[in-house]
């Protein structure tokens, strides 16, 4: 019935001689093959969609999506790993520091001793030089004192003779040195 459709439509769609012919999709006698071929033209392009293009798409697409859940993955897990290297970091150089300041803390300490060390031992040197000056001081002290006794006595025996003429003895003069320097 199809078939005897298109012939009649066919055979109606001849253009009459001296007639103006409609335009042909608006020509009621050719509807019945219009919508045929648009079935048929539609259902291949259907076909042909579903099996071949929209499959690629998907999968495209899928893929894609792959690919950026993939890369927000790896994304993620390399700025955990930059988290973690940063308070490495941090917690490495918080022990670094702890470190120069334990280090700084004992060669100041180390300086502190061997100055101390050093003071004594100038001090030590500097105490033996004392008392050994004193111990020189206090002999030629001595051995002054000694020459001024006897040059006192001399002295004692010059002026004595001179004033009154008579020269005492060197024991009485020796004995009044030595009262005038226990007096004084």
């Amino acid at each position: 019935m199809t078939a005897a459709l298109f012939v009649a439509g066919a055979a109606q769609a001849a253009p009459q001689p001296g007639a103006k012919a409609a335009f042909p999709p608006f020509d009621a006698s050719t509807f019945a093959g219009q919508l045929f071929w648009l079935a048929l033209t539609f259902g291949l392009l259907y076909w042909l969609m579903s099996t071949i293009a929209l499959p690629r798409v998907g999968a495209i697409l899928a893929d894609r999506a792959s690919t950026i859940a993939r890369d927000l993955d790896n994304a993620a897990a390399m700025q955990a790993k930059a988290e973690e290297t940063a308070q490495a970091y941090e917690t490495a150089l918080t022990e670094a520091r702890k470190n120069a300041q334990s280090i700084a803390q004992a060669a100041r300490d180390a300086g502190a001793k061997a100055s101390d060390e050093r003071r004594r031992v100038v001090e030590a040197d500097l105490s033996a030089r004392l008392e050994q000056a004193e111990a020189q001081i206090a002999a030629t002290r001595t051995a002054a004192m000694t020459n001024v006794r006897d040059l006192g006595s001399d002295v004692a025996i010059a002026i004595v003779t001179k004033l009154t003429g008579q020269a005492p003895s060197a024991t009485e003069a020796n004995a009044a040195v030595d009262q005038a320097l226990a007096r004084g």
